[in-house]
């Protein structure tokens, strides 16, 4: 790991949990209010094609809450024209300042293709998205026009006095380059384990060296299933395990997960955070999820 990451190998990890994009919308804010009391540093919001909107629910989430910091993980760039991403993200970072974090992918490519979204230069799109969106964050009139966007002397009328950090959510070598280069921060997908997380840097920070970021958070995703007993929380959750490890290529029994009793937890999150994790967010799955998440942090934190 770099020495310029945002979180030291002496610093624990912030840690956040994320509002899974199976419960109602209607859930969201006692959801939020819960993990604020229960300790938590972070909450995130999904957008998924079908599911939720990733803006609105942020808004629920801050509205809700005093002090949590709020991720959006992810916005598909395909699914957002750049000014307009600008002028959403402007409006919150104004009204919650400090905690807004918001993040963007390519999308997942059958999702695009439904809503003619598809893109032939998703890189392109990515990277040209997220300078585009800082630049009318940090109040600048931007005129661009690169293979993906085109912004002709636009300037936001309101733009936050601190520009939130913009994180990429995604997978493959050159986008983990891209992050590097162009991104505050990389979201790492749930499953992914220290090994994983090792190679990821390897790209992460080779676009750092050709890059002007300041520091760069790496944020990692990871299931959570408290039960005593391991065998049935591994019976609870292994369609999900299995779906995701499809898509990581993967085995589901090499998913890297905080499932099982709660007498894990400590060690699987100092994992993470020696692998190079800033921030860990716990994705409950199954029943009660504030309550895995309360028992969670109280294994956590002793």
């Amino acid at each position: 790991m770099s020495a310029n990451h945002l979180t030291t190998g002496s610093q624990r990890p912030r840690i956040g949990v994320m509002f899974d994009r199976d419960r109602a919308p209607e859930e969201l804010a006692a959801f939020a209010a819960g993990a604020e009391e229960a300790g938590a540093d972070d909450l995130w919001v999904v957008e998924d094609l079908g599911w939720a909107g990733s803006i609105s629910s942020a808004t629920i989430a801050l509205a809700a809450t005093e002090r949590l910091r709020v991720g959006i993980g992810i916005a598909p760039a395909a699914l957002r024209n750049p000014a307009l991403l600008a002028m959403e993200l402007a409006t919150l970072a104004r009204a919650y300042p400090g905690r807004l974090v918001p993040g963007l992918g390519h999308g997942v490519a059958e999702w695009m293709r439904q809503v003619g979204a598809e893109r032939t230069s998703k890189l392109a799109l990515l990277e040209e998205t997220i300078v585009g969106v800082r630049a009318l964050l940090s109040g600048e009139t931007v005129s661009t026009r690169g293979r993906e966007v085109t912004i002709d002397g636009v300037r936001l009328v309101h733009p936050p006095a601190e520009v939130p950090p913009l994180v990429t959510g995604v997978v493959r070598p050159k986008s983990l380059e891209l992050s590097g280069r162009v991104a505050d921060g990389t979201i790492i997908a749930e499953g992914i384990g220290p090994d994983r997380i090792a190679a990821s840097l390897v790209h992460i920070d080779r676009g750092r060296a050709a890059g002007d970021r300041p520091g760069h958070e790496l944020i990692v995703f990871a299931y959570l299933h408290i039960d005593e007993d391991a065998e049935r929380a591994a019976a609870a959750t292994r369609d999900i395990l299995a779906s995701q490890a499809a898509w990581l290529g993967a085995e589901p029994g090499d998913l890297f997960t905080l499932i099982g009793p709660a007498a894990i937890v400590p060690d699987r999150i100092e994992a993470l955070r020696a692998a190079g994790a800033g921030t860990v967010v716990l994705r409950p799955l199954g029943a009660a999820p504030l309550d895995q998440i309360r028992r969670a942090l109280a294994a956590y934190r002793g």
